[in-house]
């Protein structure tokens, strides 16, 4: 007999626990709703980088170079570091950027091997425009919990992102 709040999560499980009746599924549970949230998500993000005419990777460059300290520029290496993208692709990338006028190139006063970039006008008012887009998205599909839900949520992320990382962190040392 189903709940009225079972979702096609819950049949998925209950068919595997009738095959595996000795195996707890409850990370199904839990993994399974993320995977489907995380693709609901990812959409939503490509809407809203897309009504301010950029792409994922765009916005993440942009959005880097937005929040860097100091004066606001940052080099090559750091974005290839910070985005975890190869040098190679990063410098098509900054090009791509470059002709669209979203960023600039300045030599770097204090290494003459590397370059600076500097976010332009155009950059930072669609990475802005994004970010106000983007956050709108999400609160929409936060809409139906409550500020104590949400707040479970998050330490409950936090709770499985700490958990996979040191489980990594574990594995890189083997």
């Amino acid at each position: 007999m189903s709940r009225p709040d079972e979702d096609d999560v819950d049949a998925i499980i209950d068919a595997w626990s009738e095959i595996l009746p000795d195996v707890d599924l409850t990370p199904l549970d839990v993994m399974s709703r993320l995977r489907r949230v995380a693709g609901d998500l990812q959409r939503a993000r490509e809407r809203a980088f897309s009504a301010a005419g950029l792409r994922a990777w765009e916005f993440d460059i942009l959005s880097l170079l937005r929040k860097a300290p100091g004066d606001g520029t940052m080099t090559p290496s750091q974005l290839s570091a910070s985005t975890r993208t190869a040098t190679g692709t990063i410098t098509y990338r900054l090009d791509r950027l470059t002709a669209r006028g979203l960023i600039a190139r300045h030599g770097h006063p204090d290494d003459l091997r590397s370059r600076l970039i500097e976010l332009l006008p155009e950059g930072r008012t669609r990475v802005e425009d994004a970010m106000r887009e983007l956050v709108a998205a999400e609160a929409r599909m936060l809409d139906g919990l409550t500020p104590a839900q949400v707040a479970t949520v998050v330490e409950s992320l936090r709770a499985i992102a700490a958990t996979t990382a040191a489980a990594h962190v574990g594995r890189s040392r083997a």
